[in-house]
């Protein structure tokens, strides 16, 4: 009774940002005969949505999403087995490996999954599997920048002192370049290198990946670090366009070791109430025609090998993913946070 309960309380409660993605034509018998899948996703619905509708389409099974920004891990963790989530959609590797540390998470292995999705974006244990891919890169001035090429570690080079953007250190997209250079350079060197992109910043860090942009079109700084889907998103935004079509895209490390990578992807929850559902919801977002739906709506790198990006992330050039895994990248998060409250970067340069 507890249980029941507590379900219907979730979805009185979650009515407001619950989307209910039952297809509402003759397969809307199927689907109920089918049955339902509950995700918890902090991804936005207009990036899941299309998914979602056509897993319901192929299998008529209805699809439960409540979205949020922020605290689904905490309420897994509430909820506990009264859970009625059975799926959890991040859109970084924090939130997957966190998930996973906290114990909301199950292992799931099937050869579809492992087929698809390549070992250095999944779980070692199958706990989280990665779905799509996004590179940190450098937004350079098309003007002021002659290079097409560039390190990480020359982010830290005095010659470019005043003239570097960045959102705060703390946010989990930086977290996750730190933690990476944690693992190539060891934890003093990258202290090194993070002291000196810090020196180079040309204010406080501030703002998002796109405001970046924005104050490398205004001249604020030649360099900044961002997110690759962002100059995407900037493209269809008409007041926005202008500071994208004023930066190129710039893959660090591209000719060495290649290019920091972060992922959004997928847990099965520990008390998922529809396992056997979910599973096929996995398996559908891991599939060549869920990848290609990523690519085209959202303008992130397919997992799959098998399915080409989009036009517009091709024109920026061939992306060289860091092979290193990203489950080792996500050991180091915590030591990444620390480094930025250690050099105080956040606080931008000391002249």
């Amino acid at each position: 009774m507890k249980a029941l309960m507590t379900r219907a309380a979730w979805l009185r409660g979650f009515a407001p940002i619950a989307l209910s993605l039952a297809v509402c034509t003759a397969s809307s018998v199927a689907a109920k005969a089918d049955g339902e899948v509950n995700v918890y996703s902090y991804r936005e619905p207009g990036l899941i949505d299309p998914l979602m509708k056509a897993f319901t389409e192929k299998t008529g099974i209805k699809v439960n999403v409540v979205y949020s920004s922020s605290g689904l891990n905490e309420r897994l963790a509430a909820e506990g087995r009264n859970s009625p989530a059975d799926l959890l959609f991040t859109v970084d590797i924090g939130r997957l490996s966190e998930a996973k540390d906290m114990g909301l998470t199950q292992p799931v292995k099937t050869e579809a999954l492992e087929k698809a999705i390549p070992a250095p974006y999944r779980d070692s244990e199958g706990h989280w599997y990665g779905l799509t891919l996004r590179s940190r890169v450098v937004y350079a001035s098309k003007e002021r920048v002659p290079q097409d090429t560039i390190t990480y570690e020359e982010l830290a080079d005095p010659k470019w002192k005043g003239k570097i953007c960045s959102r705060s250190g703390k946010h989990q997209y930086n977290i996750s370049l730190i933690a990476s250079m944690i693992a190539h350079l060891g934890e003093a060197e990258a202290e090194k290198w993070l002291r000196g992109v810090k020196e180079n910043l040309a204010h406080r860090p501030a703002g998002g990946d796109r405001e970046q942009a924005r104050d490398v079109y205004s001249g604020k700084c030649d360099l900044a670090i961002g997110n690759t889907y962002y100059v995407a998103l900037m493209l269809k935004n008409p007041e926005q366009k202008a500071w994208a079509e004023s930066i190129k895209v710039l893959f660090p490390n591209a000719n060495d070791r290649g290019s920091h990578v972060n992922i959004s992807g997928m847990a099965l929850t520990k008390y998922a109430p529809n396992k056997e559902n979910a599973i096929k919801l996995m398996e559908f977002l891991a599939s060549p025609e869920a990848q290609g739906i990523y690519a085209q709506a959202n303008n992130e790198y397919p997992i799959s090998s098998e399915v080409e990006p989009s036009e517009v992330v091709k024109s920026w050039g061939k992306l060289n993913p860091d092979k290193l895994p990203i489950e080792e990248i996500a050991k180091l998060r915590k030591k990444a946070a620390e480094l930025v409250d250690k050099v105080d970067f956040d606080a931008g340069p000391s002249s």
